[in-house]
């Protein structure tokens, strides 16, 4: 009995050593497996990255990963290795190993090969990438992932405790430069293809070989765009200071006149400068809320490009032409110059120099960007510049800066710099530009005062030119009174007669009864185009200009009818909106289409430009519109892309603030009241234009809503007390804003939308995800990629705010500016829409005055069909 308990209690013992070393080994394994998989930053002959679940290296600091990935929204199949940043949405991919030879599938493989180098293999283990390191032993080849974003690939020999880098990405970029990078003459960025295909792109950029500590951008063989030597010409320079140190890896040597300022540790950390596949040059940085802000770009407008208008054209981005020729030159094909094709540049009418100096002139210019000169010298004043110049026959052009004068006068510290070679990379109205004079032939700038010259005139000429303008004063005054006196006994006759009229056709704009009367009158007089100042075509030019309303020059059909393109005389390009005989509209809305829009002004609204009244033709002629309609976007499958997000966001602000400016801060308070994506215009830089005010009505300054009988507008964006009621005010067109908000954040059309689950319309769709805290399903999934979360939420948001059922509930355009544009993501909580429920009505679209009555769970709707 007692030895069997002896055995008992051994038996016992060493259960409970046993389980106690079982443990401890299992806590040593997880502390093991917790240590390796905590390091991971490193590959080797042993342990390769498989394209299998989430199977990625991370750096030490987690500031990056490398992995395996399909870019924004391409296929599934062609599968790259890259490197991104950590835990940043939407990911950056910051480098890319096999961009020109995607894996078709997935079971790839990034090892360390037997032969030493860094490979990407497929699942039949066909190299798809590789480096090209000497053949060597791989046993101590180790490739590391460090907290800087690059990939080394290095010899470690663990006797000798020696570490040699053999390669590295930082020397093998491909769109993006990280700080710790150096750009010399051995490497460059190149573009992507495209946000979907990171393949070598058109784009290039690299240190410029001819300059020292410059840069330049190609498109494929062309000079795209070039940074300018800093210290020839005073302020030209396109790259800044911080820039260029930034490039050079903190070692450039920057002189006092052109310091760095505020260089400290935090400002290069958490950024990155692309190479960008519509190439732009951009220095970006990652703020607090982990989002990248645009520090600098190049380059930054048209007129950035380098030599965007060719030699001696003279670029301004301000104007939609924004080439032209100095005077003294002309285009030297006027075919691709009005075309838009300006590389072509220009030549000289009159060769300059050709019997003596005193045939030429100079053209001063103010504020020009220009090519770097030729050469240099010290001037003791302009005189002497002007004087070296004009004396040179390669001379075209010369520009004198003075800095400090001696007491003499003279400068004691003054350059003339000399351009002996073409003119080339001319800018106006440029932040940094100099005062240049170009060598032109007298000849030809006479008679344009456009340029001041620099020649002197005889006492002579001054008494000529004097007299000839005393002359001209005195026909000019004749002529004013002429017409006064003649204007006036006008006036006087149309006031016996009954007219009751301001003196001025502005002042009788500005009277808001005048308006009123004219559009509820059954009058559209020549008078009343005098009035509101407005241009009339005749049909004549507009047939000419439209080739007699061909099909090819139509550009689509609404409510009014079609609307045809037109090149009227000068190439200016024109919309022409025809109205239709069989059209629902008559002279009442083309009367408010001329008379509202006429006078108003804001980039939001789009411009009218004329009318035609003539036989049964009635015209509205507006600024072409070269990207049309809003809804030929974002309900376009094939096309929608195009929209990202940041671009819906700046579309929808546009629409809110051409509609705080009819509500608020036009002389007439104006409500739209159609507004609707097919009536929101885009130009030719995706900015909105709200258009079509056939329907608009005007408020008086203490008028709040009014009621009408004819209910006219478009189904799916009518608030609920105009399409049931008649009532309508300015929260009509909140109501209305609030569904285009939807729309272009979904891209889903509401009069076409249903939500079969829970029968609900777009607005109950977007009402339902709101409640459930699901918002982002509701976004349009091409923007996945794009997309900031807050901003969505922020966005359904006010759109929601706009959309309640009560008009009180919803904001004024002003407060709905004021969210969009604020910081803050803090808004009131919205109430439930209106018109949640989906009902079966038609969403066709016109405007006949028949009216239509629909009805289900015993609520009628009333309404005339929209347009």
């Amino acid at each position: 009995m007692i030895n069997t308990k002896g055995e008992i209690r051994r038996i016992v013992i060493l259960n409970c050593y046993t389980n106690h070393m079982f443990s401890i080994f299992l806590l040593f394994s997880f502390f093991i497996t917790f240590e390796y998989c905590s390091a991971r930053d490193t590959i080797t002959i042993n342990n390769s990255l498989k394209d299998e679940g989430v199977n990625t290296i991370i750096s030490a600091g987690e500031n990056f990963e490398l992995g395996f990935f399909t870019p924004n929204g391409s296929s599934i199949s062609r599968r790259y290795v890259g490197i991104w940043y950590y835990k940043l949405n939407p990911q950056t991919v910051v480098w890319v190993a096999n961009r020109n030879n995607p894996l078709r599938d997935s079971g790839g493989a990034f090892v360390v090969a037997e032969d030493g180098n860094l490979r990407v293999l497929d699942k039949n283990g066909k190299s798809y990438w590789g480096t090209n390191l000497e053949r060597s032993s791989s046993l101590h080849r180790t490739v590391k992932l460090l907290d800087n974003g690059n990939l080394i690939v290095c010899n470690g020999d663990q006797e000798s405790h020696s570490v040699k880098i053999l390669w590295q990405s930082f020397a093998n970029p491909t769109d993006t430069f990280l700080p710790g990078m150096k750009m010399d003459e051995t490497i460059g960025l190149t573009s992507w293809t495209s946000n979907e295909d990171p393949a070598p792109g058109n784009f290039s950029f690299e240190q410029d070989q001819g300059e020292k500590n410059q840069y330049i951008i190609w498109k494929r063989s062309l000079r795209y765009w070039k940074s300018s030597v800093i210290g020839k010409l005073v302020g030209t320079s396109e790259m800044s200071s911080a820039i260029s140190y930034f490039l050079s890896n903190f070692t450039l040597k920057i002189s006092p006149n052109n310091s760095v300022p505020f260089i400290t540790s935090s400002l290069y950390s958490d950024t990155r400068m692309v190479m960008t596949h519509w190439g732009q040059l951009q220095y970006l940085k990652l703020d607090s809320q982990k989002i990248w802000s645009l520090v600098w770009v190049e380059p930054r407008d048209r007129c950035s490009v380098f030599n965007a208008c060719g030699n001696f054209g003279s670029c301004n981005s301000k104007y939609d032409s924004m080439c032209k020729c100095l005077p003294g030159f002309m285009p030297n094909s006027i075919e691709s110059w009005n075309a838009g094709e300006y590389s072509g540049g220009c030549s000289r009418k009159t060769n300059v120099c050709s019997e003596d100096a005193k045939s030429d002139t100079f053209l001063s210019l103010k504020m020009m960007k220009v090519g770097n000169p030729d050469s240099q010298f010290n001037a003791k004043n302009e005189v002497e510049c002007k004087s070296e110049c004009l004396n040179n026959c390669h001379c075209y052009a010369y520009s004198y800066e003075d800095t400090e004068k001696g007491s003499q006068g003279d400068s004691d510290s003054a350059v003339c710099w000399i351009w002996s070679e073409d003119l080339n990379n001319l800018q106006e109205e440029h932040e940094h530009g100099c005062d240049l004079h170009v060598r032109v032939a007298f000849s030809d700038i006479e008679g344009n005062h456009s340029y001041q010259t620099d020649k002197h005139m005889s006492l002579l000429e001054i008494i000529v030119v004097t007299l000839t303008a005393l002359v001209i004063l005195i026909l000019l005054s004749s002529t004013v009174t002429y017409i006064y006196l003649r204007k006036r006994n006008q006036e006087n006759t149309q006031e016996s007669r009954g007219y009751v009229k301001k003196k001025s056709g502005i002042n009788m704009y500005g009277s808001e009864k005048y308006i009123r009367d004219m559009i509820e009158s059954g009058r559209f007089k020549e008078d009343d185009a005098q009035a509101i100042d407005i241009p009339h075509f005749h049909l004549e030019s507009i047939l000419d200009a439209t080739n007699n309303f061909a099909n090819v020059n139509k550009l689509g059909q609404g409510g009014f009818g079609p609307v045809y393109k037109g090149k009227f005389p000068g190439g200016q390009e024109m919309a022409v909106k025809r109205l239709s005989s069989c059209s629902g509209q008559g002279l009442e809305e083309f009367k408010n289409e001329v008379v509202l829009i006429a006078k108003l002004q804001h980039r939001n609204l789009v411009k009218l430009l004329g009318y035609c009244l003539e036989e049964d033709e009635k015209m509205l002629i507006y600024e072409y519109m070269p990207n049309r309609s809003l809804d030929a976007f974002i309900f376009d499958r094939k096309r929608c892309g195009l929209l990202d997000w940041d671009m819906r966001l700046k579309i929808i602000l546009g629409i809110a603030r051409g509609l705080l400016y009819l509500h608020e801060d036009s002389r007439l308070r104006i409500i739209h009241r159609d507004l609707k994506a097919s009536n929101i215009l885009l130009d030719e830089e995706m900015n909105p234009k709200i258009s079509d005010f056939g329907l608009a009505r005007i408020f008086g300054g203490k008028e709040t809503a009014a009621n009408t009988e004819r209910v006219v507008g478009t189904y799916g964006y009518m608030s609920p007390e105009y399409a049931l009621d008649g009532h309508f005010s300015v929260k009509s067109d909140v109501f209305s804003f609030g569904v285009v908000v939807l729309e272009i954040i979904s891209g889903k059309r509401n009069t076409g939308f249903y939500q079969v689950e829970h029968e609900l319309s777009l607005l109950g769709y977007a009402w339902h995800l709101w409640k459930v805290d699901r918002v982002l399903d509701f976004m349009d999934q091409t923007l996945s990629d794009t997309c900031n979360a807050d901003e969505c939420l922020k966005y359904v948001n006010v759109g929601l705010l706009c959309l309640q059922e009560d008009p009180n509930e919803r904001p004024t355009m002003s407060n709905v500016v004021f969210m969009l544009s604020s910081e803050s993501n803090t808004l009131p909580s919205p109430k439930e829409p209106a018109f949640v429920l989906r009902r079966c009505l038609s969403s066709r679209a016109s405007t006949s005055s028949k009216m239509e009555t629909f009805s289900r769970n015993e609520l009628t709707v009333t309404l005339e069909n929209g347009r």
